[in-house]
């Protein structure tokens, strides 16, 4: 006999929303997939701008946000979420392929990000977006809290 057990019936209240943001739509598409194979809903956009749009129609769990896009970089996207929606600033995984950039580095260290470095594993990927959702729920207390 099958009964429906706790963790079954909770199955809708575990699906989390992505945003992702990569101008490079193979990689974004890769990433999507994955994801979605996981259990995340994702949404999907190619630069800072079209990203805005969407933070502004919605509080998602998880804002994963390439560094260099075009029309507007992952920190100028950052900050301006940082106006709009502050509560979603502790969301941010910042994916980058230019490790050493000074420009890059500084901003990250400034606003105390995660970051993965591509080619992202997915043992990262899923162990960031972990520590992320435990985190902006509290669960989580930072070396500076």
């Amino acid at each position: 006999m099958n009964t429906p057990t706790s963790q079954d019936s909770s199955l809708d209240l575990d699906i989390k929303s992505i945003l992702l943001l990569d101008d490079d739509i193979e990689l974004a598409d890769t990433l999507k997939a994955l994801l979605e194979s996981r259990n995340f809903l994702v949404t999907t956009v190619k630069n800072g701008v079209e990203g805005l749009h969407e933070v502004m129609s919605m509080d998602f769990d998880i804002v994963m946000c390439d560094m260099m896009m075009p029309t507007m970089p992952g920190d100028m996207f950052y900050l301006a979420v940082q106006r709009t929606k502050p509560r979603l600033c502790n969301r941010f995984i910042f994916i980058t392929g230019h490790s050493g950039n000074p420009k890059i580095d500084d901003f990250l260290k400034k606003v105390d990000a995660i970051v993965l470095y591509k080619p992202v594993s997915t043992k990262d990927l899923v162990n960031a977006i972990s520590f992320v959702l435990k985190k902006s729920q509290g669960e989580v207390v930072g070396p500076h809290e």
